[in-house]
């Protein structure tokens, strides 16, 4: 029985307060504070601290009540309640946490009521690598040959960082952020209606490593091995870089910085084949070379915060990332045409195209916010946002004659540039009322992307490239939207609920040289219902609905074509239409010591969905268009969970299965498109511990053939074996990735597309470089005991 001689009964209508460090007076997160009666020990409620440490008790009953404080790494805190709030000082107890590390392992995945989170260093095959290693090993995200990026079979989805939305291609920011500063990886399936609507799937948040107590520096290093094989390309492909992470917080201050560098080079070939059938002549020109990458990618990232008070939190941070790519492919074709009517060889020509694209990528981000708390019931916020991306691009296209490569038949450029500069500022408020708490704010974003694309074909005769006005532009996008939402959020003994409505007033300007200015404006309402229901200790039900919308791209909005091959230009449709999507997701969780499992049912309706398709140009030329296809339904299942086979031996496995169905028109009903299939991918690991500072991981990611408005590409496989080791108690790690295992036997790392009309038929096999075996080296020379925060917030106090 505990006794506190100083408790008096009394009682009060409400119990607050707040939980630091004694020694710095930094609020510790998402402990575990119990309110108790000190006349038998027992325990009336129990709580988890908020983000800045504060809790409260609603109407906690006659007293005298007693509260017991625990936190890894820290004493045991015994506090009598004599008023209220109360502010608590907790001892760190020095190396408590280090036993924990050492012998525990963090679940991979933990489930919350509108996403699944990932633990980003359980997924040892992309340390090392950027997001998008991290973002491949979950069952809603998959990744083909060419490196498009779908979240529950759609590529439409928003980019989030530490909770700061990003407006530039994502993935271009996927590719830039380095893995090794990544905490979680946020799959939220379900948003409710304080985030943009933007991005038809749903929404991806990257939060990044949060400081630890002290000074802390974490470096990493990585080489990769020599090729197995270059495939005949011109370059030998290059892999090296590294990363680091350097913190400070003490007191009131918190710093963060860090920056990276990666060079991840790749080889391969494509082999191809292209008919189209204009009138009674068949054109018929198969291909195969190089088709390799020179890719590099550097970022820096800072962010300050300072908590005044309690009462008055200021952060501000500031993100820069450079990203180059460089794809070659030197392709040689073989022309035949024929007539359909005589069978007679009508000409033939075999020759030689060099066509490599440039992209190189450019973004920053900078934010300011400052929080204001009204005691313990109620706080604002006002954040601001400032993103600029400088996107440029030069496509060369050199065909030369064969079988000497000397004589010049056509040579063509597209330099391009497409600048983006966007900005936004809201203002949140939230009150507890109730047993709940109320959201409201509003929201202004204004958004202008400019682009100049330019089409030169050198002039044979003057040797000098000339301007061609009919595949030439310059385009002007601007999106401006004001938005405001309200949100009301709770919880019962066994109910947790969330509804939201937002509204947005959108307008979208799009102009370019020699069409009309096009404006279209729109008043859209977006509800979102979230709720998590406890069945028992160990199972829960959950379920929700979200209305989303998908803007258009400019390069979408462009109609001026682009030579991407030899074979191929791409355009945009100036008249295209948002998509409007209603997702809905019912869902099962499973959490026990032995591990945890989810399973999802969901739904998507898209209406104006918009699709890349191809029409024929000339006889030797595709034309690929984005364009509304239609209205597309999609049903899935989406499962994952982790399993504790042994204390060294753990499984992790995710799956997602969805019938997707597409119905429409093209090119004012010219072409009918009903297309529907079956897709699924497959993702898991299995780690064996073969001792506590020593581990083996292998790896699998599948994506099954699919359907295309157009078509379809077959399956995609990446196999891979992560092998780690750990010395001086942790402070230095080396592992060995071997990844897109293949040893000739898997058919890994290539995948088949193909598309077909009624007049053209094309098909590519992506032939990409397998057996590649990385080393990387890890120094963690943390200066003071790192106390273990556990996730908490929807998105995280702490910016950039």
């Amino acid at each position: 029985m505990v006794c506190l001689g100083s408790v008096q009964a009394q009682k009060t209508t409400a119990i607050s307060g707040r939980v630091q460090d004694a020694a710095t007076g930094q609020a510790l997160a998402y402990c575990s504070v119990a309110l108790c009666n000190p006349l038998d020990s027992s325990v009336v409620a129990g709580v988890l601290a908020q983000e800045n440490g504060s809790f409260s008790f609603e109407n906690p009953g006659e007293g005298p009540h007693y509260l017991l404080v625990q936190y890894v790494g820290y004493q045991r805190t015994l506090v009598p309640v004599s008023e209220s709030p109360v502010l608590i000082g907790m001892q760190a107890v020095a190396n408590a946490l280090q036993e924990v590390v050492v012998q525990g392992a963090r679940s991979t995945i933990e489930n919350r009521a509108d996403r699944q989170v990932y633990r980003a260093d359980r997924f040892l095959g992309a340390q090392g690598g950027t997001a998008l290693d991290v973002l491949k090993n979950t069952p809603s995200v998959s990744v083909n040959a060419e490196g498009d990026i779908t979240m529950r079979g759609s590529n439409g989805f928003m980019v989030l960082l530490n909770g700061k939305p990003v407006q530039t291609n994502p993935s271009v920011l996927l590719n830039q952020l380095p893995a090794n500063t990544i905490g979680n990886i946020e799959i939220i399936t379900a948003p409710s209606a304080r985030f943009d609507p933007d991005g038809k799937a749903g929404i991806i948040n990257i939060t990044t490593k949060k400081p630890a107590e002290g000074t802390s520096l974490v470096v990493n290093a990585q080489g990769g091995l020599p090729s197995v094989s270059d495939y005949g390309n011109l370059h030998k492909p290059l892999r090296f870089g590294g990363d680091f992470i350097y913190t400070i917080q003490s007191g009131k201050w918190e710093v963060s910085l860090s920056g990276n560098y990666l060079r991840n080079d790749i080889a391969g070939r494509r082999v191809g084949d292209v008919n189209t059938t204009i009138g009674s002549v068949f054109t018929s020109f198969p291909s195969e070379g190089e088709r390799s990458f020179i890719r590099y990618n550097y970022t820096a990232r800072a962010a300050v915060t300072f908590t005044a008070d309690p009462q008055n939190i200021f952060s501000v941070g500031i993100y820069n990332g450079y990203r180059s790519q460089s794809r070659r492919a030197d392709i040689v074709y073989q022309n035949t045409k024929t007539d359909l009517r005589t069978g007679e060889i009508l000409g033939a020509l075999t020759y030689f195209n060099s066509n490599i694209a440039r992209k190189n990528t450019n973004i920053t981000l900078a934010n300011f916010d400052y929080t204001h708390n009204f005691g313990q019931k109620s706080s604002v916020t006002i954040s601001a946002l400032y993103e600029g991306a400088d996107l440029k691009g030069l496509t060369t296209n050199l065909n030369l004659a064969e079988p000497a490569r000397v004589t010049i038949l056509q040579s063509t450029r597209n330099p391009a540039t497409n600048p983006l500069d966007a900005f936004r500022i809201k203002a949140d408020y939230n009150i507890r009322m109730g047993a709940g708490k109320l959201e409201a704010g509003y929201q202004y974003r204004d958004q202008l992307q400019k682009g100049i694309f330019n089409y030169l074909d050198l002039d044979l005769a003057s040797g000098m490239f000339v301007r061609v006005p009919a595949f030439s532009s310059s385009t002007r996008v601007a999106n401006r939207i004001h938005a405001v939402y309200t949100m009301y959020s709770g919880k019962l003994p066994r109910l947790e609920y969330a509804v939201g409505l937002r509204y947005e007033y959108a307008e979208r300007v799009f102009a370019a040289e020699g069409i009309d200015r096009r404006e279209l404006n729109l008043s859209n309402f977006f509800p979102s219902l979230n709720f998590q229901y406890k069945l028992t200790e160990t199972w829960r039900l959950k379920a929700g609905y979200s209305k989303r919308v998908q803007r258009s791209t400019n390069s979408e909005l462009n109609p001026f074509p682009e030579r991407e091959h030899s074979e191929t230009f791409e355009s945009g449709d100036p008249n295209i239409l948002p998509e409007f999507i209603d997702l809905y997701e019912a869902g099962v969780v499973r959490e026990s010591g032995k591990g945890s499992a989810f399973a999802n049912l969901y739904h998507q309706r898209i209406a104006n969905v918009v699709n890349r398709v191809n029409s024929v140009f000339n006889d030797t030329i595709i034309n690929r268009i984005y364009t509304n296809a239609g209205q597309a339904l999609s049903w899935g299942a989406e499962a994952g969970g982790t399993a504790n086979i042994t204390r060294w031996w753990q499984l992790y496995a995710g799956a997602n299965v969805y019938h997707y169905r597409i119905k429409g028109s093209l090119f004012e009903r010219a072409v009918l498109v009903n297309a529907a299939g079956m897709v699924y991918t497959v993702n898991g690991n299995t780690t064996f511990r073969l001792s506590p500072s020593a581990q083996v991981q292998a790896s699998v990611s599948y994506l099954s053939k699919r359907v295309t408005a157009q078509g379809r590409d077959s399956g995609f496989l990446t196999p891979g074996i992560t092998a780690k080791k750990t010395f001086w108690s942790g402070r230095l790690s080396a592992s060995l990735q071997w990844q897109n295992i293949d040893l000739g036997l898997l058919n890994s790392n290539k995948q088949r597309i193909t598309t077909f009309g009624r007049d053209f038929f094309t098909t590519t096999n992506y032939i990409q470089e397998t057996d590649i075996f990385l080393l990387n080296v890890t120094f963690n020379l943390n200066q003071f005991v790192k106390k273990a925060k556990l996730p908490g917030s929807e998105f995280g106090e702490r910016e950039f």
